[in-house]
């Protein structure tokens, strides 16, 4: 369910006055787009025309938010004057492409021309730290009303700068504050550890990684030392807006491999910080391919795990195979009774179904239920396939 909050007379003012500012710093007002006989929405489709192949009315229609009936009157104006040309498309006969005509490109250059110099003066004025905020502040207005995709390079990691500390100690507060009720006392915590991390710093036994993202703070880990073989993993956090890019495990896998290359590993209780870091996100971790290779029973005591993966090596002949079904059946035993879900893995035939359910298998796995599919397909095949 999507909680919708009503803006305020304050905020939808300050916005109103938003667009009033830019529509006059770009020159909407004039009676013709950058001093030309084209409006704003004659340039803007002719924008969409220069620079997208095999456009239909439809599309150009959806994607600009116009009126089909106006963009019809728009496109016939244009072939009048010979701007654009329309192509029937094989595969449809029903339907045309639109395209400009050369006389059309023409038109089109000094406008494309103009708006590249009148954005450059624009930027001009400003510095160059200036400008870099105030092209962060767009893309932020792009993505937050949905008019743009999320950048390229999602994030990047960076070392701890000058007016970090303070933002993180005073987004951790906030955060903790709005998602589980804590109190002042929490930030306070977070101040005294940061101020400890800043004033000991060894830079070759601990490290801190900032995520940032388009130009802002939205993540953050340290590695504290707390003597040669321990070390701790401390305020691990990511922000509620990047949450789902992978920053909080990419943070945690820079965690461990620092701790590796400095002997850290070999106490438990780093992994165990991190593992316990994960879950503090909402990450459940499982133990895969349970009953072979480094997965053991001690693994079940030490670890804060949530799920046991029974290996598809006991699945494949369970069928027939009386020490696969003792084993399969004893591992379901042994995950339930320490309250632990199990997963069944490579699971392909009726048969192996069958014998799972009978033994109370909470999930399953494999191509029974469906062969990979890709990403987009994903959200089909949960929202409406199969339930067995």
């Amino acid at each position: 369910m999507t909680i919708h909050h009503h803006p305020g007379k304050e905020r939808i003012d300050a916005v109103r006055a938003f667009n009033r500012f830019y529509t006059r710093q770009i020159g909407l007002l004039e009676e013709g787009l950058l001093k030309s006989d084209f409006s704003l929405t004659e340039a803007r489709v002719l924008y969409e025309l220069a620079h997208r192949d095999g456009l239909t009315a439809t599309e150009l229609a959806r994607d600009l938010g116009l009126d089909a009936g106006y963009l019809s009157r728009l496109l016939k104006k244009f072939e009048e004057r010979d701007l654009v040309e329309r192509a029937t498309i094989e595969a449809d006969a029903r339907r045309s492409s639109i395209a400009l005509t050369k006389a059309g490109r023409q038109a089109f250059a000094p406008l494309n021309q103009g708006s590249h110099e009148q954005v450059a003066a624009l930027l001009e004025r400003l510095s160059a730290a200036e400008q870099d905020r105030l092209v962060r502040a767009m893309q932020t207005v792009q993505r937050l009303l949905g008019g743009s995709a999320e950048p390229k390079v999602p994030y990047m990691l960076r070392s701890l700068q000058v007016g970090d500390i303070g933002w993180i100690i005073h987004r951790q507060g906030l955060l903790y504050a709005q998602e589980y009720g804590w109190d002042e006392t929490y930030e306070a915590l977070v101040a005294e550890i940061l101020g400890a991390f800043v004033k000991s710093f060894d830079p070759k036994w601990e490290r801190s990684w900032i995520a940032e993202r388009e130009g802002e703070v939205v993540g953050s880990v340290f590695v504290v030392r707390q003597s040669d073989a321990v070390a701790k993993l401390r305020l691990l956090y990511v922000e509620p807006s990047a949450r789902g890019l992978g920053i909080g495990r990419r943070l945690v896998e820079e965690c461990i491999g620092f701790a590796r290359t400095k002997g850290y590993m070999q106490d438990i209780e780093l992994a165990v910080a991190t593992m316990n870091a994960l879950q503090s996100l909402g990450v459940q971790i499982s133990i895969d391919d349970f009953g072979t290779g480094y997965s053991s029973l001690s693994a079940l005591k030490t670890f804060p795990v949530a799920r046991l993966k029974i290996d598809k090596s006991f699945i494949k002949d369970l069928a027939a195979d009386e020490n696969d079904q003792a084993v399969a059946s004893a591992v379901i035993s042994l995950g339930q009774n320490l309250n632990l879900r199990v997963i069944a893995e490579g699971v392909e035939t009726d048969d192996q179904v069958a014998f799972l359910r009978r033994n109370n298998c909470d999930e399953m796995q494999g191509y029974h239920f469906s062969r990979p599919v890709c990403a987009q397909d994903i959200e089909e095949l949960l929202g409406g396939g199969r339930k067995d």
